[in-house]
């Protein structure tokens, strides 16, 4: 079987088909800081299970669904360059 794909086709290569490598490697990231400070400050697991799901869950479920499907990573960039430089000018319409 042969299939013929479009030129501006946008193959992406993504872990089980649901999200982009370098967003699996930010969550894995995360996800290890919030558990390794977790693991320093309490002592009960059922505490531990309920704050890494607090923390992780939304985070990962963002991720996956996302803005159309756009990398995170992006998003961050998008966000950090918006707040670090935001010009929005309200004009007086003169009538």
């Amino acid at each position: 079987m042969k299939f013929i794909f479009p030129q501006n086709y946008n193959f992406k290569n993504k872990f089980l088909g649901i999200i982009d490598y370098s967003t699996l490697l930010l969550n894995i990231i995360w996800d290890l800081f919030v558990f390794a400070f977790i693991n320093l400050f309490f002592q009960n697991i059922t505490v531990k299970i309920f704050i890494f799901i607090i923390f992780c869950l939304p985070i990962l479920l963002f991720c996956i669904v996302g803005f159309n499907h756009e990398n995170i990573l992006y998003i961050f960039i998008y966000l950090i360059k918006y707040i670090s430089s935001n010009k929005l000018y309200f004009y007086d319409k003169k009538s």
